[in-house]
Order: structure tokens, then C-alpha cells, then sequence
């Protein structure tokens, strides 16, 4: 099993970075929030779940064990697979998984691609308090953007807007859309408004 690799990163894609350590290259599958912290030529510490099929050998990268062990603990979930676990750890940080597990909140649990109401009902029983206590009250919301947040956050900045801009178009549509592309046009229609 390889649980760590260290080394500088090569390419980055749209779900997939390289890493370089010893002259060999690893391809690792990551959330688009750890893609977008990712930069060609710098070094990093990438904690790996490997996962093994019959066709295949997978490498899931991501930058805190952390998240890699809550990506592990939503696979042990029946019916959930690899990617839908990335999908999950894209959309919801772990507190806010851990406050939808806790609370029963299977509504906040149907955002995951892929996930409906059975299978977010399964989660909450199999996963039960794995994940660790639920944040007290409030923590969830003072630990700032979902990482799809952040991510569309990160393109209104590189678009010319700052962060504050960016921030506060993105809170006002953030419960409106699921996916980044649809995100990133309410924000910039928030955006363009507010300019005109």
C-alpha cells in the first residue's frame, strides 16, 4: 500500500495531478479544491489511498490525512465506490459531513453526485460516529466555503475580481447550484448587477 509520496508535481489536470518522486511519476485523482492548491514544480506531501480492481490500480490524492481517512470511511459505506467518495469530500468539508452524519441530515448528504435518499440514509447508519463528533453548533458555518466554494472563488479572483467580491456573489447564490460550472455563472451574474 502506498500511504504517502512526496515529491515535486509535474502536471496538473482537470481531475488529476502528477507527482515526480525518484524519477518516476505517480497520476493520483483529487478533489478539484486540492487541484487548485496544487502548482507545477513546487514539492508536496500527497497522502494516497490506493485503490486496487481486478482492470486497475487507482491513486486518490489528497493534501491532510485527514481527508484521506474520511475518504476511506465513506468507502466502507455500502454502494459508495471511490469516486463517489471523492465526489463527497468535494462538495462538503468534513465538518460539514460530520454535522450531516451526525444530524441525520440526509438532504445535505443528496448534494454528493450520486447520492440519494437511500443512499444517504445508509451513510448515516454505516457511518455512524467514525468521522468523530459533530462541530458544535455553528462551527460549521464559521469554517467558511465548501471546498466548491472555494473553488469557484478562485476563479472570480483570477478573473479580476477580489476576494470580497467574489465571497459575497458566491454566498448569494451558493444554495442555488451543485456544480462549479453552474456556480461560477449565478456568481458572475450577481457579479455583472452589482458592476452595471
Amino acid at each position: 500500500m502506498i500511504a504517502s509520496l512526496t515529491g515535486s508535481i509535474s502536471v496538473v489536470g482537470p481531475a488529476s495531478a502528477n507527482i515526480v518522486v525518484g524519477g518516476v511519476g505517480y497520476v493520483f485523482l483529487a478533489t478539484a479544491d486540492t487541484l487548485a492548491s496544487l502548482h507545477v514544480g513546487q514539492e508536496y506531501t500527497i497522502y494516497t489511498s490506493l485503490v486496487v480492481r481486478e482492470d486497475s490500480l487507482t491513486l486518490f490524492g489528497f493534501l491532510d490525512p485527514s481527508l484521506r481517512q474520511a475518504f476511506d470511511i465513506l468507502q466502507s459505506v455500502r454502494g459508495v465506490g471511490p469516486k463517489m467518495a471523492l465526489g463527497a469530500l468535494g462538495v462538503l468539508t468534513i465538518a460539514e459531513l460530520r454535522a450531516a452524519i451526525a444530524n441525520g441530515d440526509e438532504k445535505a448528504l443528496t448534494r454528493i453526485p450520486g447520492v440519494g435518499k437511500k443512499s444517504a440514509q445508509r451513510m448515516i447508519l454505516d457511518i455512524g460516529d467514525k468521522l468523530g463528533p459533530a462541530p458544535a453548533s455553528g462551527i460549521t458555518s464559521a469554517s467558511g466555503p465548501s471546498a466548491l466554494q472555494s473553488e469557484v472563488i478562485a476563479a472570480l479572483t483570477q478573473l479580476g475580481w477580489s476576494e470580497s467580491e467574489a465571497s459575497q456573489a458566491v454566498e448569494q447564490v451558493r444554495g442555488e447550484a451543485t456544480e462549479a460550472s453552474a456556480l461560477l455563472r449565478l456568481s458572475l451574474q450577481v457579479l455583472g448587477r452589482d458592476r452595471g
